[in-house]
Order: C-alpha cells, then sequence, then structure tokens
C-alpha cells in the first residue's frame, strides 16, 4: 500500500523512528489484532492500537455501558450509557482514526465460538476481568499458535505477560488451573484505582505493537507486576513447565474448557 498525505502526517512519528519506518507502519496497518474485553483494559489498548493505524481490530463484549465503568473505561461515556460497549468503543475509536476498521463481536466468549473468532487474528489480547475467560483465551491461543498478551488489574496492582505458544511458557505454566469460584474478589467486589488500567493498558499495546514490528524483546517467559501505591514494577520469571497440561510435553488438555458457566461473562 502507499500511504496519502493525510496518512504520511498522521503517522510521521513512527515513520520517522529507524525500528518503525514506512515498513513498519505498513506492517501495523496490515495486521488484525482481536481484543477480549471492552472494559477497563480493552479501552486503552484498543485507543492506543486505533492511534497506531492497527488496520483491523475486532472488539468482544457483551455488556452495555454502566455509569460505574466511566471512573476507568475511557472509551464510553455518558452519551453511550446502555449501549453495547464494543458498539460504544467502535464509535469512539473510528472517531480517532477513521483507517482502522474496528468490528465490534457482541458476543459471550464460550469454547464453541472461541476458536473461530479468533483464527484469522495476528494477535490476541485479553482484557477480561475473570480467572475462566483467562484460561479459555489462553488454551485456545496455544491451539492455535497465536501471541497472547494478557493483562489482569486489581484495587492498586496490575499485571502484563506476552506468551508466544510453542516458543516459551503459558498461562497455565504460571497457574495450572483456575481458582474456585469467589476466591478472588473481581473488581466490583474489590474496587480498582481507575488509572490502573491505563498503565497496563498502555503496556499491553506495546507488547501488540512490538509483536507485529518484530521489534524489541517482549514479555516472553516473564510476568511484569506493578504496583501504584509504591510506584514499583518488578518482573518474576515464569518457567516453562513440562508438565502443563495444554502446553508440555504430553499435554492432557485435548478440548477446549467451559469454566465460564459458573462465573460472570467478560
Amino acid at each position: 500500500m502507499e500511504f496519502n498525505e493525510e496518512q504520511l502526517q498522521r503517522y510521521s512519528r513512527h515513520i520517522i523512528l529507524p525500528e518503525v519506518g514506512g515498513k513498519g507502519q505498513k506492517k501495523i496497518f496490515e495486521s488484525k489484532v482481536f481484543i477480549a474485553g471492552a472494559g477497563g483494559l480493552g479501552c486503552p489498548v484498543g485507543y492506543y492500537l486505533t492511534a497506531a493505524g492497527v488496520g483491523t481490530i475486532a472488539l468482544m463484549d457483551n455488556d452495555a455501558v454502566e455509569l460505574s465503568n466511566l471512573q476507568r473505561q475511557i472509551a464510553h461515556s455518558v452519551k453511550t450509557l446502555g449501549i453495547n460497549k464494543a458498539d460504544s468503543a467502535k464509535k469512539t475509536f473510528e472517531a480517532l482514526n477513521p483507517d482502522v476498521n474496528v468490528i465490534p463481536v457482541k458476543e459471550r466468549l464460550t469454547n464453541k465460538n472461541i476458536l473461530e473468532l479468533i483464527k484469522d487474528y495476528d494477535v490476541v489480547v485479553d482484557g477480561t476481568d475473570n480467572f475462566p475467560t483467562r484460561y479459555l483465551i489462553n488454551d485456545a491461543c496455544v491451539m492455535l499458535k497465536k501471541p497472547l498478551v494478557s493483562g489482569a488489574i486489581l484495587r492498586f496492582e496490575g499485571q502484563v505477560t506476552t506468551i508466544l505458544p510453542g516458543d516459551g511458557p503459558c498461562y497455565r505454566c504460571l497457574f495450572e488451573s483456575p481458582p474456585p469460584p469467589g476466591l478472588v474478589p473481581s473488581c466490583q467486589e474489590a474496587g480498582v484505582l481507575g488509572v490502573l488500567p491505563g498503565v497496563i493498558g498502555a503496556l499491553q499495546a506495546t507488547e501488540v505493537l512490538k509483536l507485529i514490528l518484530g521489534k524489541g524483546k517482549p514479555l516472553k517467559g516473564e510476568l511484569l507486576i506493578y504496583d501504584a501505591l509504591r510506584t514499583n514494577f518488578r518482573k518474576v520469571k515464569i518457567p516453562k513447565n513440562p508438565d502443563c497440561p495444554i502446553c508440555g510435553e504430553n499435554p492432557t488438555i485435548k478440548e477446549l474448557i467451559d469454566y465460564t458457566q459458573e462465573y460472570c461473562a467478560i
């Protein structure tokens, strides 16, 4: 593709970077990213990937915008209260950059639809708010060998890791199975600092762009933990587990498991 004058101006700060240039911006424009969740994490991830010029962004969420979301979910507003979050974010993102094709997916993510939904995308981003969906996304990405950028937030702490199936550990190498329902509180129950998902979402978007460009060192085999109260980042190594039930030497999970019936939707 050839960029027109308006696009050259829009992406000029990318193009002058030696690590990006015109070829790199073309890669970004031709890439396809699937974002699960249009909430606290999905909003900043989608915002920055839209601004960067990612050509196609699928945004999946089956919830409607509520007033309590607006403290942190920055793609929504009082004008979109009651509207599906994927539709609301689509309007916001396409107003920022009409180059980007935002595809709203207004479904619940399940073991029956996830493989078909993500199969044509280059990178998957997990911005969901519950453990079962997180494991479902991890397992599907491992099965399809799709790069996955996973993020999580609660109270004043956030976490990010990048999973490259076949080249490093997966989420189950860190935590083999989901905790029982009710053991870990949700953001609704425990609260979350409103700016925290902005920090973690920006990190997730950065990881996605690095993967698309093939530049830098992704958070493969590392969990980056951010403590907002202490303004502290630390990394925890994630060793690959040879006995991992999904990516180990003799995987025992052959089909996707649906835990999500016991939990809320994304």
